[in-house]
């Protein structure tokens, strides 16, 4: 009988986990990922910061490691490590160091960035590592995720390289969203404990500072992004956020890999928020969401035959509302309502706060990050707006297709990837897109999604079309363990080879110690002899 596959060990880091601590889709990534991978047969576990406001009140935290040591700098500051599992079983391990995690907030207040983050994820991506022998967990695989687990390539490359614990050890980063890079102030380095020359325009250092995501570049063993379309756009000076010359010399390891989505949690068939169940085969239940939905947010019934628009999003440049901004009082002209939630830049709250009050009875805006009403909108919206600049993937036109809400997107990165344009003539495509990033395209993009609405037959169709669409984690996973797979396969032969030359280099320095040994004794034999001689 064949012996069994031992599952790939992988540890996997984040900053962020849903539900313990949330702030975006980062989140949702390490809620939904590790459970996928888990069913393809690794063994993953996950480490974060123990963020004591939102970690402490669930049930089945327990200390894993008590006093674990961790550098910073020319200290050694001790960590308690606590352990939960996911409801799939997955475990996560939670870093508590309280002057470091014990915030109101993740990463900062409404005011800024918090003051300390460069030592709060040195010390964090320390830990990352420091933990594993503690807990008996030896990964074939680290990833890590986004610039605040940066610095973990790094430390496996450069601090870790030469231990035989982890000399077969692979990384994986994960760009989640190239904007946030991790940048500080080049006196801080001495912290991190690096080498010196890593300190460099081949390491870390970008224009004169530190850049945490620039570190996890040049140091993995694999890159990913979060979708094919990013991966190729971040390579150009227009979306690269200055890192576009790292990158396009690291393309070799460069790979996109599409998010997917958790439809546990994002189901028209089984989502216990809704006001009615529903699916492709039966949308009865959509109407009645609908009609929920405009109560919810005090819109007028009569809104039942006109198109509701929904958005979900930051309220920020990045996500398209400028755009939004120079159409919004014409598109209200055309009869329709707008339901928006979400928080961010106060020059769009503001704005959209004022178009709440000029138009009652067709914009609602709710300013404030609402679980509950997100899946409201994505059930009773007919269409999704994510206009976006730039969008590393996205979920919320996902989860909108699987609604029968009907996405209209800009066609950047992960948006691009998953919404193929309507064409009535073929009856094919899910969504809406435009790609030039103006007033005028997106307009024309609004306009023929409510000419479609008004065509019931096309509509179904379309709204059908998003609705047998397939973007479960299954895929990602699967596509995420080749790499894996062929990571640790590279790090193994490096090992091998390394261990080699290291031997090659003993026998070779034992026979030069040899010979020169045999040389100072035939050196001595030879003085002995012509002693002889002269006497």
């Amino acid at each position: 009988m064949a012996k069994k596959k031992a599952p790939l060990r992988v540890l996997m880091a984040f900053s962020e986990v849903a539900p313990f601590a949330k702030t975006g889709g980062l989140a949702d990534v390490a809620g939904a990922l590790p459970s996928a991978l888990s069913e393809v047969g690794c063994d993953v576990r996950i480490v974060m910061p123990f963020y004591n406001r939102f970690i402490e009140k669930i049930a089945g935290v327990k200390l894993a490691v008590e006093n674990l040591l961790v550098p910073l700098g020319s200290q050694v500051l001790a960590a308690d490590v606590y352990y939960v599992r996911l409801d799939d079983g997955v475990v996560v391990y939670c870093v508590r160091r309280d002057e470091f995690f014990d915030r109101s907030y993740l990463y900062g207040t409404p005011k800024g960035d918090y003051f300390d983050n460069f030592q709060r994820f040195t010390y964090f991506s320390r830990a990352v590592l420091a933990l594993c022998p503690e807990v008996e967990f030896k990964p074939n695989v680290v990833h890590a995720h986004d610039w605040q687990s940066g610095l973990v390539p790094a430390y496996l490359k450069h601090l870790y390289g030469h231990d035989e614990y982890w000399a077969e050890t692979a990384s994986i980063f994960t760009i989640h969203n190239i904007a946030y890079q991790g940048q500080f102030a080049p006196e801080l380095f001495p912290l991190t404990g690096l080498p010196a020359d890593f300190f460099s325009m081949d390491g870390m250092e970008f224009w004169g500072g530190i850049n945490f995501m620039k570190a996890a570049i040049v140091c993995a063993d694999v890159i990913t992004t979060v979708s094919p379309r990013y991966s190729d756009e971040i390579q150009t000076k227009e979306y690269g956020q200055g890192l576009e010359g790292v990158l396009q010399t690291n393309r070799s390891k460069l790979y996109g890999i599409l998010n997917g989505a958790d439809y546990k949690e994002w189901s028209p068939e089984t989502d216990p928020y809704i006001a009615a169940n529903y699916s492709r085969h039966n949308l009865e239940g959509k109407r009645i969401c609908k009609l929920d939905l405009l109560r919810e947010v005090k819109l007028p019934e009569r809104l039942m035959n006109r198109p509701l628009l929904g958005a979900i999003s930051r309220l920020a440049d990045q996500k398209g509302f400028d755009l939004l901004a120079a159409v919004l009082d014409k598109l209200v002209d055309e009869d329709i309502g707008l339901v928006i939630l979400g928080i961010g830049d106060d020059k769009y709250q503001r704005m959209l706060t004022d178009a709440a009050k000029r138009y009652p009875d067709k914009v609602s805006v709710q300013l404030k990050f609402d679980e509950r009403l997100a899946h409201k909108i994505e059930a009773g919206a007919d269409m999704f707006l994510m206009p976006s600049r730039y969008e590393p993937c996205g979920l919320n036109q996902i989860y909108s297709l699987r609604y029968g809400t009907v996405p209209i997107v800009r066609g950047t990165g992960g948006l691009y990837d998953t919404i193929k344009p309507f064409r009535e003539a073929r009856g094919e495509g899910v969504g809406f897109r435009f790609d030039k990033y103006d007033p005028d395209s997106f307009w024309r993009a609004l306009m023929e999604a409510l000419t479609i609405f008004s065509q019931h037959e096309a509509w179904r169709q379309i709204m059908q079309n998003g609705m047998s669409m397939d973007f479960s984690w299954e895929s990602s996973a699967l596509e995420y363990l080749a790499l894996y797979e062929k990571a640790w396969a590279g790090k193994q032969r490096e090992a091998v080879r390394e261990k080699t030359e290291h031997s090659e280099q003993s026998a070779a320095g034992s026979r030069k110690r040899a010979a020169g040994s045999r040389k100072k004794t035939e050196d001595r034999r030879r003085k002995t002899e012509d002693k002889s001689n002269k006497h």
